[in-house]
């Protein structure tokens, strides 16, 4: 069981992260981080210690640093742009790749809100590493058009009374290049703060995530 805070060099600059991953894993999931958001996110929090009963590791990341992240509570600079946290979701990517622990191990990425539209991206320009993506509340319309490269299944969960968000889903669904699937949430609204909501969040995922790896190994 490997349990610790990471640095995961992108360029010039040091991301940190929490990396948990069980023994033995079946696979890793990347989690992406919506705008105003952090690996301290609760929500995530909670959904990544649930795909960890599964054995599933985790690598929750701030894809900003903590200057940038001063700065873009004030500007909002940062958190639409896209380029910017794939670039680093895919350094993140390759840095699974090269450490002895995560090399062998599939890669699930885990996109909330704008995180999505990034974590689309990064699958586009790593097909042969990402196994899937979910996104939970997400924004995969900010992809654009690395919406028709992503090839491998996705899996796109929405709260019930997120209409706006149900909305864009579907339009970034009939884009997408590969198998996916829109799951509604009944009663849930863009965070999931329900009762249960987010549990039904975190089962779905776990789920999907078997699902991908069984029929990969199959």
């Amino acid at each position: 069981m490997i349990s610790r805070v990471c640095t995961v060099p992108v360029g010039d600059i040091e991301l940190t992260g929490d990396l948990d991953v069980p023994a033995p894993a079946r696979a890793v999931v990347l989690f992406a981080h919506g705008s105003g958001s952090s690996r301290h996110s609760p929500r995530n929090r909670a959904v990544a210690a649930e795909l960890r009963t599964a054995g599933l590791g985790t690598l929750l990341i701030d894809l900003l640093t903590e200057e940038e992240e001063r700065r873009d509570t004030v500007t909002g600079e940062h958190r639409f742009d896209i380029a910017l946290l794939a670039r680093r979701l895919v350094a993140s990517i390759d840095w699974l790749e090269v450490l002895p622990e995560t090399l062998d191990l599939p890669v699930a990425l885990f996109g909330a809100s704008t995180g999505a539209g990034a974590a689309l991206v990064a699958a586009a320009e790593r097909p042969a590493r990402v196994l899937t993506v979910v996104s939970r509340g997400g924004r995969p319309d900010l992809a654009g058009d690395a919406l028709e490269s992503v090839r491998m299944p996705v899996l796109l969960i929405v709260g019930g009374r997120d209409d706006q968000v149900i909305r864009l889903n579907q339009e970034a669904a009939r884009r997408l290049g590969g198998p996916h699937t829109l799951r509604v949430v009944p009663g849930a609204t863009h965070l999931f703060e329900e009762p249960g909501a987010l549990e039904q969040v975190a089962e779905t995922a776990s789920r999907w995530c078997d699902e991908r790896l069984r029929s990969a190994a199959g």
